[in-house]
């Protein structure tokens, strides 16, 4: 005899192996910057931002500002490129918590967990987009240094692996965001949380002064900064003054300790951010 348990439909098995959970996680970025794209105001704002920073650090401290024994405000607008290069892509950090926080809210968290896709999709996929937000902000703000004065002197290729690293810590970033952003229950409070400790991390660092000018006790916290690495990769790879000296083994092999603190980054929090997605709850 044939039950209504026989005939009922199962729930298909999520896709497993690499692959299954790469198209999974596609199909989730192409949504969200579907999303992206139907709220403009969201990308503009996200332009204007790291913009005006550039204008008003530019020609507010540009005068004002000792860069290699220079006074010189085009000295200090090349020194500055790599310090908002890599505050930008950090800030996204918060943009990334608050989607996910909104997502939480509206119940699609739960919705997304019961369909057959791979655990981790969801927020690779978010983190993606994300990325590709980014992207779009560093260009246009490699065009608004190039008209306020800043200069790339090693070379194409240097500068591509410039890039590369600063898109790479603004994704490991993000996953931090991602985690903020399970872990509270607003999208209002997953933007505070992302901006109280980014504060720190960014101005505690050699991004805006040479950490040689800071108090002997806060200057190795600048130094082993991850953010600090990868502004110290930058301009030495941009060929920008303000190269920092130091026996501190991130400010002297800048690249590696760039790329090793993403890296970890990524590992860390990406497997804390799954985890604690698989108990989440709105």
């Amino acid at each position: 005899m044939t039950t209504l348990t026989d005939t009922a439909p199962h729930a298909p098995a999520p896709r497993g192996g690499i692959a299954g959970s790469i198209a999974d996680s596609l199909v989730v970025t192409k949504r969200n910057l579907i999303r992206m794209t139907r709220i403009p105001e969201m990308v503009i704002f996200g332009l204007v931002q790291p913009v005006m920073f550039v204008i008003l650090f530019s020609f507010v401290f540009g005068g004002s500002m000792n860069i290699g024994g220079s006074t010189d405000p085009k000295a200090y607008r090349e020194f500055l490129m790599a310090g908002i290069f890599a505050q930008t892509v950090t800030f996204a950090t918060a943009g990334a918590g608050a989607g996910i926080a909104d997502d939480m809210s509206k119940g699609l968290v739960d919705r997304f967990r019961s369909l057959p896709m791979a655990r981790g999709a969801v927020l690779t996929g978010r983190t993606l987009a994300d990325l590709v937000q980014t992207t779009l902000t560093v260009v246009v703000l490699a065009v608004v240094g190039l008209l306020v004065g800043w200069r790339i002197h090693e070379g194409i290729p240097k500068a591509l692996g410039a890039f590369a690293l600063l898109l790479l810590l603004g994704y490991a970033f993000s996953w931090i965001g991602a985690l903020i952003g399970l872990s509270v229950r607003t999208p209002e409070a997953a933007t505070s949380g992302g901006l109280i400790w980014l504060f720190p991390v960014t101005f505690v660092s050699n991004a805006f002064v040479d950490p040689q000018q800071m108090a002997s006790w806060i200057r190795p916290i600048a130094e082993w900064n991850p953010f600090s690495a990868t502004v110290q990769a930058c301009r030495e790879l941009f060929g920008n003054p303000g190269v920092v000296q130091s026996d501190a083994w991130p400010m002297q092999y800048p690249v590696w300790a760039s790329l090793l603190w993403s890296l970890v980054i990524v590992t860390v929090f990406r497997t804390l951010a799954v985890r604690k997605y698989r108990s989440a709850s709105a």
